[in-house]
């Protein structure tokens, strides 16, 4: 029912939104000899705010044309590997004319980033990806909105999910370095144990930012919503039908649009504050910092709905049992043993100031992967940078990728019972 009424609301502001844009763009339209510019550029201001405020977001491209490196444009091609029900496997192929810089670029570290299945669509990466681009071959998990799988596909699991990235693992090969970003570090871990444990070739290394691996852990407000509500809680209050007008018609999600109005709960001043500020640069002019806003909110206010067994799994293993650090989680009938992880090097990232993540949450994955031999093991936190800080924005260029890189860059073999090379590339070069 919830689900119904809020495509009602969308329907029924559809009309609206698109009348204020069209105003918007009317009175900004420099035709007003007889009325003063500040009143018609404030007018003006008011229907694109309430225009932003009322549009349906859809789910944005990463739009990754070409790369900068070493100093030189390289093209970028995105490319669809594997083809799931529920993800894609996507890669960033980059192209070049430069001969010695094409020998370079087939030399470089090839890198699975793993992006969350928690509201947001992958593109939220696209700093991750563009960045990770300079020095490495990149491909990524670009999960489907569930709204859009038809009943016919069957549910998607967290088994499911950890299914998909072994098959994912052994689709690229064992060269790869695994980097999970958030959600994904637990059912990453979970894979990469399961593959350690077969007697599989595991990848190189897995880097693993701001994820919960065991939220008992400094509990930020997310961990305390999901350990202090039933697991029949959520079932009965979150879980809805997809409706009729889609794909996925009467598939049981968890639908983005709760998520979304969560995370803004969070933090509802800052997001106030972030329309007005907004409101003010288009009275002013400021066009750079207007067009920062609606990049930003292009991005945050596009979400995806997620099959109701693959959320409620989730938090049933990760908030309230906490299976994989009490060593009780099985996929299909196998356990999941980390300690079982010999040749994966391991580097842990935090934020100083994740709120969503808390501290020491992500640092755990050291306690379970007995394995891995402390040279092969490092953690780092990055000072001053929140949850979606240590994966996107300055500091995540400027901090957090040269310690990713240079981790990369030093454990070439995979072997983490061998001693890391030193990295070969400089700074410089990224």
């Amino acid at each position: 029912m919830v689900y119904d009424l809020y495509e009602t609301q969308r329907s029924l502001m559809r009309p609206l939104a698109d009348f204020a844009e069209a105003a918007a763009k009317f009175y900004a339209n420099p035709v007003w000899p007889a009325v003063p510019h500040n009143v018609t550029q404030r007018v003006s201001a008011s229907y694109d705010l309430m225009h932003r405020l009322l549009k349906d977001y859809e789910k944005p491209e990463f739009g990754i044309n070409s790369v900068q490196i070493e100093g030189k444009t390289v093209a970028v091609q995105q490319r669809v590997v594997l083809e799931k029900p529920f993800c894609r496997l996507l890669r960033f192929k980059r192209f070049s004319d430069d001969v010695s810089l094409l020998g370079k670029l087939k030399d470089d570290p090839t890198v699975l980033i793993v992006a969350p299945l928690s509201g947001h669509h992958s593109t939220l990466l696209r700093d991750t990806v563009k960045t990770m681009l300079q020095d490495h071959k990149v491909f990524i998990t670009d999960w489907t909105d569930a709204r859009m799988v038809p009943t016919e596909q069957g549910r998607f699991s967290l088994d499911d999910y950890v299914a998909y990235i072994r098959e994912f693992i052994a689709t690229i090969g064992p060269d790869v370095h695994v980097m999970s970003v958030c959600q994904p570090t637990v059912p990453v871990l979970g894979a990469i144990s399961l593959m350690a444990s077969a007697g599989e070739i595991a990848p190189r290394s897995m880097i693993m930012m701001g994820g919960p691996i065991d939220a008992r852990k400094s509990p930020t407000a997310v961990n305390n919503l999901a350990m202090n509500k039933s697991y029949e809680w959520f079932e009965n209050n979150v879980i809805y039908r997809v409706p009729a007008n889609y794909p996925g018609a009467g598939r049981r999600v968890y639908p983005g649009f709760l998520q979304h109005s969560g995370f803004v709960a969070m933090n509802p001043d800052r997001h106030l504050t972030s329309h007005y500020d907004y409101f003010l640069d288009l009275i002013r002019g400021d066009n750079d910092d207007a067009e920062s806003h609606r990049r930003f909110y292009d991005e945050y206010n596009a979400v995806l709905d997620m099959d109701a067994d693959y959320y409620l799994d989730t938090i049933k293993l990760v908030f309230q049992d906490f299976g994989l650090v009490n060593g009780t989680w099985t996929v299909e009938g196998e356990t999941v043993r980390p300690q079982d992880i010999h040749r994966t090097a391991l580097l842990t990232i935090e934020g100083e100031l994740d709120d969503i993540s808390g501290a020491g949450q992500t640092e755990a994955a050291h306690d379970l992967c007995t394995g891995i031999a402390s040279v092969s093991r490092q953690h780092y936190v990055a000072e001053g940078a929140g949850h979606y800080g240590i994966f996107a924005g300055r500091r995540w260029r400027e901090k957090v990728y040269p310690v990713v890189r240079d981790f990369i860059a030093a454990h070439p073999q995979g072997a983490a019972g061998d001693p890391p090379r030193k990295p070969t590339r400089s700074h410089a070069s990224a």
